[in-house]
């Protein structure tokens, strides 16, 4: 078996299972947010559930419309907590202890090699980068979740993506990520797990491998996934884990894939994608002349202290164009507090830029940074479809850290090497 069916198999008790098969699996975390969870809540009203079976492996985080931007977003969040309340459900996280989901869960140490996690919101894909099968649901399907302690899946297929070579300067995993989607489409992994290893993959940090496992969705895939190494077993250290808690697979030589996919990472340039898929990726160079009104620097896919560090590595001592507004956003309060005792809030402020509180605010066009009428953004987000961060008339192009900082200064879409001195290369 390959990685995904041993950590399903043992969710469900068999020895064994096969991709398209359907398993009833057992639940280590089960997600929800302000937007997801008022619709499981309502599920769960309508059968006057007394209590919940396993209310610690629930996990409520208020993220994509925080700070409340007006009084419906109030109402949801506090729907949201009134319920954590009633059910005694400890892990909910709003202002001044949370953060954007996806880089909260593994901050906090809720997830661990071996899980099954399951969320309602698509990039709960995330969390397989540190060896746990993770994927988005529905909001009824977290309901009964938050019931049963149990999740109903097909048993996907598995893609294998391997990267061999060098990186070049300023190629990140946000590059590689949108290269291999541009490779194979938004559906290109369709319902399939997407394993992804080679030399290149081994020498990412946990937050490098957040952001590959984060896009899987955008592929089409069920979950993204890197088996666990000395570096997964290093970062989970950190936490006092329960005896049990962590089981560490890898696949078998002999597993079956739907498709195996290598790529020499040597001859990938910082990548771009343009509107409106995020499979309509380009190398950076090919991005002439396109003028920006807006850069973001955050979500749940660049909004780690890595992505930070890389942003102020080029901004440090310069300033952000005058006709491009630049708001970076720190995707949890503890990255934000490491930010700035490292100095980079200095930084990005003596740049010009905003620096906002842990949202998901722009990413879905919600606040924070929604755009106008014929506006154009390059963001570190993962999505950039029709209108996904305000006007049907915008224009969202996706890129690393490293490109977003450098695009900033220069105004328009640019290589970092265009602004960055060699010495700061990654």
């Amino acid at each position: 078996m390959n990685i995904t069916e041993k950590i399903l198999a043992s969710h469900c008790g068999k020895k064994e299972v096969a991709a398209g098969e359907f398993i009833l699996a057992d639940v280590d975390i089960a997600l929800g947010n302000d937007i997801t969870a008022p619709l499981a809540i309502e599920e769960i009203e309508k059968l006057k559930a007394k209590s919940l079976p396993h209310p610690e492996k629930i996990v409520l985080v208020a993220d994509h419309f925080t700070p409340n931007k007006d009084k419906e977003s109030a109402n949801q969040c506090l729907k949201v907590k009134n319920f954590a309340k009633k059910y005694n459900v400890k892990n909910f996280f709003e202002l001044g202890c949370g953060g954007i989901e996806h880089a909260l869960l593994p901050e906090e140490g809720f997830i661990m090699p071996g899980n099954l996690i399951i969320g309602a919101d698509s990039h709960t894909c995330s969390y397989g980068a540190l060896g746990a099968f993770a994927t988005g649901v529905g909001s009824t399907d977290l309901a009964f979740a938050m019931l049963s302690g149990k999740i109903w899946l097909k048993v996907p297929e598995s893609m294998k993506f391997v990267y061999h070579g060098k990186l070049n300067d300023w190629v990140t995993s946000k590059d590689l990520i949108l290269y291999t989607i541009g490779d194979i489409g938004v559906d290109g992994a369709d319902y399939k797990a997407m394993e992804f290893e080679g030399e290149v993959i081994r020498k990412l940090s946990v937050d490098g491998r957040l952001t590959m496992c984060n896009m899987a969705i955008e592929a089409g895939g069920k979950s993204g996934i890197i088996a666990p190494d000395k570096i997964t077993l290093d970062y989970i250290k950190q936490f006092k884990v329960p005896k049990g808690k962590v089981g560490i697979f890898e696949s078998d030589k002999d597993a079956k894939y739907a498709n195996v996919k290598e790529y020499d990472v040597g001859k990938i340039e910082p990548q771009v994608a343009f509107p409106h898929l995020p499979s309509n990726t380009k190398g950076v160079s090919e991005a002439k002349n396109i003028n920006l009104d807006q850069v973001v620097i955050g979500s749940c896919t660049n909004g780690r202290l890595e992505d930070l560090r890389i942003a102020a590595k080029i901004l440090k001592g310069k300033k952000v164009h005058a006709n491009t507004r630049t708001i970076i956003i720190p995707a949890t309060q503890k990255i934000y507090l490491q930010a700035l005792k490292e100095g980079l809030m200095e930084i990005f402020i003596n740049a010009g830029a905003v620096v906002s509180p842990p949202t998901c605010g722009p990413c879905i066009g919600g606040h924070m940074g929604v755009l106008a009428k014929d506006e154009k953004c390059l963001a570190t987000t993962n999505r950039n479809f029709i209108g996904r961060m305000g006007d049907k008339e915008s224009e969202v192009y996706l890129g690393s850290p490293a490109v977003a900082a450098a695009s900033a200064v220069k105004g328009r879409i640019a290589h970092p090497e265009e602004v960055a001195s060699r010495k700061k290369k990654l």
